[in-house]
C-alpha cells in the first residue's frame, strides 16, 4: 500500500519532470505526467478547453495541465484577493490576475520547487505585479485565516492524498461568504481496486480520483454551502493506453471495470 508520502514525492518527481519539459510534450499526456487519458482517436482529451483567447493569457505559462478554466466560473471581481492551489507555471494565476486587476492580488502556491521557480520566472518576463507564487502544501497552506476571497484550482485536488484535510484548509483560508471554483477529475462507478496501486495512474490524475458523490461529501463536510456543479464533461482513456499502462497485470485486469472519469468544475461558498 502506498502512503501518502510516498504519493506526494512521487507527485513532485513527476512534476518537476513537467516543469522542465516543453508544453508539446505535456499536452500529450493526461495531466502532463502520464499517458493516460489521452492519444490519437479518443472521444475527449483532458486538455480539450483551449485557454488562447483569455484576457490574461500567457503561452509561456501554460502546460497543458488542466482539466477545465476554473477562472470561467469563480466570479473574480476588481481588488478581491484569490488564491490558486497548484499553481503550476502560473497560467490560471495570471489570468486571475487580470480579473482583480491592479488593485487586487492573486497568490500561487504549489509544492514543487520547480513549478515555483517557472512561476516566478514567468511573473519577471510578464511584468505583472499583483502576484505571490508560494512554496507550499495543500494540506498547509502558507496563507493566513479568512483572507481570501476566492480560490481556484484545475486537476489538481485529485492529486492531493488528504482531501478532508485538503477542503478544511480551503474552508480556513476563505472569507466569510467567499467561494472556490475548482476543475477536478471524479470518478462514476467504481474503479478496480488493483488500479490505485499504480503509480503513474495517480500522477496521471486517475487512479487518485474520488467518487463524485464522496468528492461532493468532502466539500460538504468542511462547511461548504451552495454545492454545484456548472459544467462537466467525460475523459475518455483508450484502451491501447489503458493496456500499456497495466502491462504488468494479467489481461483480465487491464480494464477499467465500471468506472467512467468526468473532469467536473465545481463551486461553493463558506457561509
Amino acid at each position: 500500500m502506498i502512503t501518502s508520502e510516498q504519493l506526494k514525492q512521487i507527485v513532485k518527481d513527476k512534476y518537476t519532470i513537467i516543469a522542465e519539459q516543453p508544453m508539446d510534450v505535456n499536452a500529450s499526456s493526461c495531466c502532463g505526467a502520464t499517458s493516460v487519458c489521452c492519444g490519437e482517436g479518443m472521444t475527449y482529451s483532458i486538455m480539450a478547453d483551449d485557454y488562447s483567447g483569455k484576457d490574461g493569457y500567457a503561452a509561456e505559462a501554460d502546460l497543458a495541465l488542466g482539466c477545465g478554466i476554473p477562472t470561467d466560473h469563480a466570479g473574480i471581481r476588481p481588488g478581491m484577493t484569490v488564491l490558486d492551489l497548484g499553481s503550476g507555471a502560473g497560467n490560471d494565476v495570471f489570468i486571475a490576475a487580470k480579473d482583480a486587476g491592479p488593485e487586487g492580488l492573486v497568490i500561487g502556491v504549489d509544492m514543487t520547487h520547480a513549478m515555483i521557480a517557472k512561476a516566478n520566472d514567468n511573473k519577471a518576463k510578464l511584468g505583472v505585479a499583483n502576484v505571490d507564487f508560494r512554496l507550499g502544501e495543500i494540506e498547509a497552506l502558507p496563507v493566513e485565516n479568512d483572507s481570501v476571497d476566492v480560490i481556484i484550482s484545475n486537476c489538481v485536488l485529485n492529486l492531493v492524498p488528504e482531501k478532508e484535510k485538503a477542503f478544511a484548509e480551503m474552508f480556513r483560508v476563505l472569507k466569510p461568504g467567499g467561494s472556490f471554483a475548482v476543475s477536478d477529475i471524479v470518478v462514476e462507478g467504481e474503479m478496480p481496486a488493483h488500479l490505485r496501486s499504480v503509480a503513474t495512474m495517480y500522477a496521471g490524475c486517475v487512479s487518485g480520483a474520488e467518487q463524485r458523490e464522496r468528492y461532493l461529501d468532502y466539500i460538504r463536510e468542511a462547511g461548504f454551502v451552495d454545492v454545484t456543479i456548472p459544467k462537466e464533461k467525460p475523459i475518455v482513456i483508450p484502451d491501447d493506453v489503458l493496456q500499456g499502462e497495466l502491462a504488468s497485470f494479467p489481461p483480465e485486469q487491464r480494464t477499467m471495470g465500471s468506472a467512467r472519469l468526468v473532469s467536473v468544475t465545481v463551486r461553493a461558498v463558506k457561509p
